[in-house]
């Protein structure tokens, strides 16, 4: 009886498959395996558990046998909580038939997610480089992965950019695959200045602006002499591979010009406006002056004719 624990023992962390990569799994499928009740059931159940693994592996050698990190968590997490699911249900049939129920209830899961993983999660890049680390469902050990791009290049395009003179521009980089680059990666930004065009520039015509880890920069107060195409590279710190290459050509429109308005002059009085006493015109102000001197004349010869 020892003898046969023992192997129970040794069977389950050998296991190569995705699932039993995860040492929780491990420890739950070897708990499962020793809660049969006898040293017979025990057997039956070793022989499931090697059948199950066997089709894991199968399962993941699909999908290029190769399981990333988050994915992995994924499966293990679900397949923990059905299994704890399993565990809590009372069950009235043979101790075998369930091990053969929860065991095809975690391949399912296991192909389940590495369908997902293959389309949506291993290889996201629609356009340069991705290297990232995965772990071999064969060897339970972590190993680079690369991705190439599906047209075979870095260059994923041009971005092209407009703003007014005075204004703002920035230069996105950054897609959500690149998380994923193993290292710490830096963004190589350069500049060549000029109207952008449709013609080919070459290495020389651009020049280097800043190395930065941050995957935007904002362009500030923008001048016409600052337009041109400026460019991304995404590269490795070490070995300077590029992975993602992006190119931004920058139009700046001009500011309308801004001429002194003219002075603007209000036109001559109207002549003959007679009925205005505030606006008196150059006719009506000879009368009213020949008038007060008259009248000032009259007073002094009655003040002197009064006085004697």
């Amino acid at each position: 009886m020892l003898l046969m624990l023992v192997s129970l023992f040794c069977c389950v962390p050998a296991a190569k498959a995705c699932l039993q990569c995860d040492r929780r799994i491990r420890l739950l499928l070897e708990d499962f395996v020793l809660s049969a009740p006898s040293v017979n059931d025990q057997i039956e159940m070793k022989k499931i558990c090697d059948q199950a693994y066997v089709t894991y592996k199968e399962t993941s050698q699909k999908q290029n046998g190769v399981i990333d990190p988050t994915t992995l968590y994924r499966a293990r997490t679900e397949y923990q909580s059905e299994f704890d699911r399993f565990l809590k249900t009372k069950h009235t049939g043979s101790v075998t038939f369930e091990a053969i129920q929860i065991m095809e209830k975690g391949r399912k899961i296991l192909e389940k997610h590495l369908d997902t993983s293959m389309h949506d999660g291993l290889c996201p890049n629609k356009c340069g480089l991705l290297k990232r680390r995965v772990m071999d469902c064969f060897s339970c050990r972590y190993k680079i992965h690369i991705c190439p791009s599906p047209s075979g290049q870095q260059d994923c395009g041009e971005k092209p950019l407009h703003a007014e003179e005075g204004g703002q521009a920035v230069l996105d980089c950054f897609l959500p695959w690149h998380s994923l680059l193993l290292g710490r990666p830096e963004y190589h930004y350069s500049w060549a200045p000029g109207v952008p065009e449709n013609r080919k520039l070459s290495e020389s015509d651009f020049n280097a602006l800043v190395v930065t880890d941050d995957s935007s920069v904002v362009l500030n107060q923008l001048h016409v002499d600052e337009q041109g195409t400026y460019r991304c590279f995404l590269q490795g710190r070490n070995n300077g591979t590029v992975f993602y290459r992006v190119a931004f050509p920058l139009t700046v429109a001009p500011l309308p010009d801004q001429s002194p308005r003219p002075v603007v002059t209000l036109p001559p009085m109207p002549h003959g406006d007679n009925y205005s006493p505030f606006k008196p015109t150059e006719g009506l102000l000879v009368p009213v002056i020949a008038m007060v001197t008259a009248l000032s004349l009259a007073a002094s010869v009655g003040l002197t004719a009064v006085l004697g």
